[in-house]
């Protein structure tokens, strides 16, 4: 009976500390990332703790450090294929530090919505907060707030408190207008997302500054909700006017929707029509024809957020990361005019 009790106990610090060959204070130190322990004493814990598969007790790591060891994400962008790959590497980064997360979907938007939202992390005692919520009226209410705790926002916008961290989402657009240009497309229009939206923002940017650069003629932007039924309703519509040659899509979504509505009216892409999209999503490479489309790593900006917040939480130097870079995947959409 003895030993089938002790094979379901847990292991505690002690087991870890006899394993280590170390006292407990020690195996704590360790845990607390004290700066007096050695690191040939740090690795003899830490080895302890992975053959033993041990779990700190965070209550009561919690009551030593004053911190909950919880980190919480407030997102508006749930089921969206950028953000839920940014939130799944922040629960994997903040596991592998000893942190769990708590994440509030945002239901709406509404000034009064994100407050309730803030305040109940708070209440949850969370010690940072991820902002996954793209929208520019998001960070004035968190800017009116005075939000106590650390935050990390993973987009940019101008005058947003705390630190911003994204993907060069101007530069994107800017590279795949060019490559439209290079391409021979001088009539090129862009199928914009919703109005309010950072990211939507930044990319009608870098399409407008591309035409620019190149002296080339604009066109009033398509205001989209980033979905493949709007891309379809587009693709019907615009295919009764022939006054351009090639679309750049602000995602991959609406790009989709619009192949879809042009092959339904008669156009051909990209013998007619060349399209180019954005976010790089799994499907776009396995769409008829393949689509062209700017690719950024979703992953790697939750990785940066989670180091960026917890650098905050423990007084540390901020890491300096500058924006990710994007990368043009070309494929079989957009061709020479």
């Amino acid at each position: 009976m003895s030993n089938a009790s002790d094979r379901a106990r847990l292991p505690s610090i002690r087991d870890v500390a006899r394993l280590a060959g170390v006292s407990h204070q020690t195996v704590s130190r360790v845990l607390n990332d004290h700066p007096s322990i050695r690191p040939e004493t740090k690795s003899k814990v830490l080895d302890a703790i992975s053959v033993l598969d041990y779990r700190p007790n965070l209550a009561a790591r919690a009551l030593v450090t004053s911190r909950s060891n919880v980190l919480g994400i407030l997102s508006a962008t749930i089921g969206e294929f950028g953000p839920t790959s940014s939130i799944a590497a922040i629960e994997d980064a903040a596991r592998e530090e000893g942190y769990s997360v708590s994440t509030l979907n945002l239901g709406d938007t509404t000034p009064e919505a994100i407050g309730n939202a803030v305040r109940q992390l708070s209440r949850e005692q969370v010690d940072g907060i991820v902002v996954l919520a793209p929208q520019v009226r998001v960070f004035h209410v968190l800017r009116g707030m005075s939000v106590e705790m650390p935050f990390v926002t993973l987009q940019t916008a101008s005058g947003s408190d705390g630190v911003s961290l994204a993907a060069d989402q101007v530069a994107g657009a800017k590279a795949a207008t060019a490559h439209l240009i290079s391409l021979g497309h001088t009539d090129i229009l862009h199928l914009a997302g919703p109005q309010d939206w950072i990211e939507a923002e930044s990319r009608m940017r870098g399409y407008l500054d591309g035409l620019r650069e190149a002296d080339l003629p604009t066109f009033p932007p398509i205001r989209g909700d980033w979905s493949a039924d709007f891309g379809y309703f587009a693709g019907k519509e615009l295919s009764r006017r022939r006054d351009f040659t090639a679309v750049f899509a602000a995602n991959d979504l609406m790009a989709i929707g619009l192949l879809h509505g042009f092959r339904d009216s008669g156009l051909r892409v990209p013998h007619d029509v060349s399209v180019i999209g954005f976010d790089d999503i799994p499907v776009a490479a396995h769409v008829a024809p393949t689509l062209t489309t700017v690719h950024q790593d979703f992953p790697e900006i939750g990785r940066r957020a989670v180091r960026i917040l917890l650098a905050q939480i423990r007084g540390e130097q901020v890491p300096e990361f500058g924006q990710l870079q994007t990368l043009l995947r070309l494929r079989e959409s957009a061709v020479s005019r």
